[in-house]
C-alpha cells in the first residue's frame, strides 16, 4: 500500500475516532445563550467530560430536548441534584443563597418567578444566559442526567469569536 494511502487511512479512523468519542463539532441554533455564545457560532463539544466526570453548576451543557429527542439544546447548569432552587423576580436563589451571575448581562435579565423545588435525584435545573428569551428548565422542568452528551468547549468560527467557552 502506497505511504500516503495509509496515511489518509490512519487520518480518517483517528479523525472518526475522536469525533465519535471525544469532541463533536456543533452549530448553535437561537440567541439563548447570548452573549456567550451567538447563532450559528460553531463549537466543538466534549463528549467524554461527563463519562469520566461530573456536571458543575455553571457548566454549559450539550443535551437532547426532554419533549423531542431529535433536537439538541445548549444551556448554563444552574441547580444539581438535590440542590434547593427557587427564583424570585429573576433572582436565582440555590441553596438559599443568591446565585451570583456574571455571565448574564443586565440587559437580558427578566423577573420571572418560579417557587421553591428541589431538584430531583440524576436532573439538572438549566437556563439560558439570555433569560427574556430562553426555552430552559423554567418551562421544560430539570433535564435528565442521561440527556445530557457533552460539554461545551471551544468555539471555533467565526474565527473572532474563537475561544474556550465559560
Amino acid at each position: 500500500m502506497h505511504s500516503w494511502l495509509r496515511d489518509l487511512l490512519v487520518s480518517v479512523v483517528a479523525s472518526a475516532l475522536i469525533i465519535v468519542f471525544l469532541y463533536q463539532p456543533v452549530r448553535v441554533e437561537g440567541t439563548s445563550m447570548l452573549p456567550v455564545l451567538e447563532d450559528q457560532d460553531r463549537l466543538f463539544i466534549n463528549k467524554i467530560a461527563y463519562r469520566v466526570g461530573e456536571i458543575h453548576r455553571g457548566d454549559v451543557v450539550v443535551f437532547l430536548y426532554p419533549h423531542d429527542h431529535e433536537k439538541s439544546y445548549i444551556k448554563r447548569v444552574i441547580a444539581l441534584p438535590g440542590d434547593e432552587l427557587r427564583i424570585d423576580h429573576g433572582q436565582v436563589y440555590v441553596n438559599g443563597k443568591a446565585l451570583v451571575e456574571s455571565y448574564v448581562p443586565k440587559r437580558f435579565e427578566d423577573d420571572r418567578t418560579q417557587p421553591e423545588m428541589t431538584v430531583p435525584e440524576h436532573e439538572y435545573f438549566v437556563m439560558g444566559d439570555h433569560r427574556s428569551i430562553s426555552s430552559d428548565s423554567r418551562d421544560f422542568g430539570p433535564v435528565e442526567r442521561s440527556l445530557i452528551y457533552g460539554k461545551a468547549a471551544f468555539v471555533y468560527w467565526p474565527m473572532d469569536q474563537a475561544g474556550v467557552v465559560r
